[in-house]
């Protein structure tokens, strides 16, 4: 089939087009930023679209003769998210319509009984505008995604291994079915073919077993091989303070935590399985919850995540690349560069570089980076808990503590892009290179465009730190790199 997938630099979107093609289907992938999708390892296997389903640029031309059009983009984390995710489906609605596509598949939210929260709301009419257009729909409803780097999975691992003993709010005594992120994909992929034209539905998706989060948290720290977690419930505890602690134990940042927090105050049960009369259980069954998370926390041992939560855009965070000194003229740049002789190759160097952050941090003052993280946590940043995906490698597009990849020449460049809260918009380079007697050289930028006043006192005010900072980061990059 010739399937169109949305939301391919997303967590989900970014596992289902290497099995759509590992299936045979031919992919065409419709991104915001084509540079985001540049180096993933199928990138020339597929053909990628420059547009965006909020704005309606190059739906039309993106959907144009293909048979299934998979939509898993969402707008949680910005402003009137609700109002955006409406725009969009009607968006894709009528270019899938306009296109002369075959079948859309929606993943969406369970749609619980009562008073639903904002963020399983928003998700249910999304995929009523799609249930409700010419195109015959399949809309799969999962609760809980179980699997390595996704953010509900995040939240439960850094939840349950950091807090021995834990206050706990009521939501975690509610039942939900979980599902393991490789039996979504199965889904999603036979979506492309298995559902006759007549269908037009939406199926609950789950895993075999029915928890509560408690009974999670508990299971999870058995497979971890960590105590019995002591919880203690606290009904004051309400959905936003609830969203605060998350986003302050855990690496998911508050404006993502508060709609997950405010969806597991309802119960997301599967009230039928009816999507079995179309794509059966595998002879085995379903994937329990004890083995996802196994096989989840092997990936993450090994290094071996294949998507992460994190390496979908921030909303909110400026997408903008660097502007190119000789012509940009808008105003005052600021700029902290400095070079290093290394007596080392420039290839050592360069592993050096494109492993910085992370587990391996950033080769100077662990104090004031881990300061500067939480500052930014508590200004509702993301702070330096993202991480990286890869121990030693990196692409364009991945996240990167409080940084974003913008552009990475292997072997020579790594140009990371700020997405911490400030006053302006930053960037921090890295260079490998030789000097005319072939001698390596390290170089080191950092680019700062300041915002108004605030972002002039913001850069004199943090400029006394740089030679500790920047300093100590060129210094021991090169010495690592000798040593």
């Amino acid at each position: 089939m010739r399937c169109v997938v949305t939301g391919a630099t997303g967590y989900v979107g970014g596992r289902l087009v290497p099995r759509l093609l590992a299936a045979g289907h031919e992919v065409r992938c419709l991104t915001r930023d084509p540079r985001r999708l540049r180096d993933v390892p199928w990138a020339p296997k597929v053909e990628i679209a420059e547009g965006d389903v909020a704005e309606d640029i190059g739906l039309l031309d993106a959907l144009r003769g293909a048979e299934v059009a998979y939509y898993l983009v969402h707008a949680l984390g910005q402003d009137a998210f609700e109002d955006v995710d409406r725009l969009s489906a009607l968006n894709f609605a009528i270019a899938c319509e306009a296109a002369g596509v075959e079948r859309i598949v929606y993943l969406g939210g369970p749609v619980p009984g009562g008073r639903a929260s904002a963020h399983l709301r928003s998700r249910g009419e999304v995929g009523d505008i799609f249930l409700r257009c010419a195109v015959p729909a399949v809309i799969l409803r999962a609760a809980v995604i179980i699997g390595s780097g996704s953010a509900s999975f995040e939240m439960l691992r850094y939840l349950t291994e950091r807090l021995p003993v834990m206050v706990t709010p009521a939501w975690v005594r509610n039942r939900l079915q979980p599902i393991a992120i490789r039996d979504v994909l199965r889904y999603l992929v036979a979506a492309a073919t298995v559902f006759p034209p007549p269908v037009n539905r939406a199926f609950d998706i789950g895993g075999p077993d029915v928890l509560t989060y408690a009974e999670l948290m508990q299971r999870y720290a058995k497979v971890a091989g960590l105590r019995r977690r002591v919880l203690v419930p606290v009904r004051a505890l309400t959905p936003w303070l609830s969203s605060h602690w998350v986003g302050l134990v855990t690496p998911v940042p508050n404006r993502i935590a508060r709609p997950l927090v405010g969806s597991l105050i309802h119960e997301a049960v599967c009230h039928e399985h009816d999507i079995a009369e179309y794509v059966p259980d595998p002879h085995d069954g379903l994937t329990g919850f004890e083995t996802a998370v196994t096989l989840a926390l092997r990936r993450i041992r090994d290094a071996d995540v294949e998507t992460r939560w994190a390496n979908a855009a921030l909303p909110g965070a400026p997408s903008d690349p660097l502007p190119s000194d000789p012509s940009w003229s808008g105003g005052t740049v600021y700029r902290d560069e400095r070079a290093r002789g290394v007596s080392a190759p420039p290839d050592r160097l360069w592993r050096v570089i494109e492993a910085i952050g992370g587990q391996n941090g950033w080769h100077s003052f662990p104090l004031a980076w881990s300061v500067r993280g939480w500052l930014d946590r508590l200004a509702g940043g993301v702070g330096l808990r993202r991480g990286r995906r890869d121990p030693a490698r990196l692409y364009v597009g991945e996240a990167l503590d409080f940084w974003r990849v913008e552009e990475i020449v292997p072997g020579s460049l790594l140009r990371l892009r700020a997405e911490m809260k400030m006053p302006g918009r930053a960037w921090l380079e890295m260079r490998a290179g030789s000097d005319e007697r072939g001698a390596t050289v390290y170089e080191q930028r950092a680019v700062f465009l300041p915002r108004g006043l605030a972002g002039h006192l913001y850069w004199w005010a943090v400029a006394p730190f740089h030679a500790f900072v920047f300093g100590g980061m060129a210094r021991n990059i090169a010495r690592t790199a000798e040593r």
